[in-house]
């Protein structure tokens, strides 16, 4: 079983890439830096599956939550993710693609407008708290935003690559994880009150347990 491992940034999963460095001889996972944001991640992981293509992608990455029940450094796994800011505000209204008719809700790889990871098996086993997830170009920090995108979406974390993955992976038909680390909490600009240290630790914590996990399974969905 080959596993491809996805990050936007190598500072994400530092500690498991010394590892991965330390051990040459693991050729089960290969790992792909996609760089920042939703079209970088779609090119680059689009372009590696089509060259090789992985029995499972998982995608590691530090998020911002919405919940503050949530403590930081916390690690959740995404349920369903979807493009936040991909349509208009209009009088303080905020409309999709989706309510603005330019994109049928449920035309594949969309599911109500959200792009869905069907593999619940995977999801069960990571031993994580299943959320749901938006994707956006722009870090969310305005009030009236947050506002919106919790009216709407109801979603726990925010990152700048998850619904790149899920829609890649779905169109693809491979199976996949996103693993996200609470980092910090929407809106809050002071970054001495951020955790990205333990957030980071975490996540490869939790990134490690997986793979092993999942490679010792062999996949068995």
């Amino acid at each position: 079983m080959n596993c491809l491992l996805v990050a936007a940034t190598t500072k994400e999963i530092a500690p498991f890439l010394d590892r991965y460095r330390a051990d040459a001889g693991n050729t089960q996972v290969d790992v792909l830096i996609t760089g920042v944001g939703l079209t970088a991640t779609t090119y680059s992981l689009a372009k590696q599956v089509g060259l090789k293509k992985p029995d499972l992608v998982i995608q590691a990455g530090i998020a911002g939550c919405f919940d503050s029940n949530i403590s930081l450094g916390s690690v959740v796994v995404i349920s369903q993710d979807i493009i936040a800011d991909m349509g208009v505000t209009e009088h303080n209204q905020l409309n999709t693609v989706f309510d603005m008719g330019l994109i049928d809700a449920n035309r594949f790889p969309f599911n109500k407008g959200w792009l869905v990871n069907p593999n619940s098996k995977l999801i069960q086993q990571s031993g994580l708290k299943a959320v749901n997830a938006v994707s956006v170009n722009q870090i969310t920090t305005s009030k009236q935003m947050i506002e919106s995108y919790i009216g709407k979406f109801d979603p726990v974390v925010e990152s700048m690559e998850g619904a790149a993955l899920h829609y890649v992976c779905l169109q693809e038909k491979i199976p996949f994880l996103q693993l996200r680390s609470i980092s910090n909490y929407i809106g809050e600009r002071d970054k001495k009150k951020w955790k990205i240290k333990d957030a980071i630790l975490n996540l490869n914590l939790n990134l490690n347990l997986n793979l092993n996990l999942n490679l010792n399974l062999n996949l068995q969905l």
